[in-house]
């Protein structure tokens, strides 16, 4: 069977894409460029002259998970809706009991970023265009009375900082927290950051 020839930026985003399901089913520490280049079916040599090294291949593939992820984030945001309705949207599909996906890849991604400076950077500036778009729905809700919010910038950090220890709880200590139980803990959170007017 012959192989499509593909642009540049076509190979790099197909890499990049096996890269990514290659992390979640071994993990950072395990994959290797063989993984990779076996799923696709071409040379290792061909990945390595695309990335050079493992370390950039990975940094590049949650570089590539992020946008994806901060893209499906902005959809949710410029709906033509009420900031809480947005709000709430973004929070139960970024909560690990939503239709998020990748939640293995960024625990793998956190560890080894504690040793891996271009994989913190990554993760890092992921987190705070969360927490940036986070705050500037909550700005716009309190600006059009939807509730009050004295911080909007604290309620976006604590909000990410319990999705993300719930995330670590449910995916990696399965059945320590039921589903519904963390669901329910988020929907608790909203209603303390967030205070609606009396009708």
């Amino acid at each position: 069977m012959t192989r499509v020839r593909l642009s540049v930026a076509e190979r790099r985003e197909e890499m990049l894409r096996a890269a990514i399901e290659q992390i979640e089913e071994r993990g950072v520490a395990a994959v290797r460029i063989s993984d990779v280049a076996s799923a696709l079916g071409v040379s290792n040599a061909l990945v390595l002259y695309h990335f050079a090294t493992k370390e950039k291949l990975v940094a590049a593939a949650f570089a590539h998970a992020a946008e994806g992820d901060l893209a499906h984030l902005r959809k949710l945001l410029s709906r033509r809706t009420t900031a809480l309705r947005r709000l709430r949207a973004a929070v139960r599909w970024y909560a690990p009991t939503g239709q998020a996906k990748g939640w293995r890849l960024w625990i793998e991604g956190w560890a080894v970023s504690l040793r891996d400076p271009a994989l913190r950077e990554v993760a890092r500036d992921l987190d705070l265009q969360w927490k940036a778009a986070l705050t500037e729905v909550i700005t716009e809700g309190v600006k059009a009375g939807e509730f009050t919010c004295p911080d909007p910038a604290a309620t976006a950090r604590r909000l990410t900082a319990l999705l993300d220890g719930l995330a670590v709880q449910l995916t990696s200590y399965r059945g320590t927290i039921p589903r519904s139980r963390a669901r329910a803990w988020v929907d608790e959170a909203l209603t303390r950051e967030l205070t609606m007017p009396v009708p």
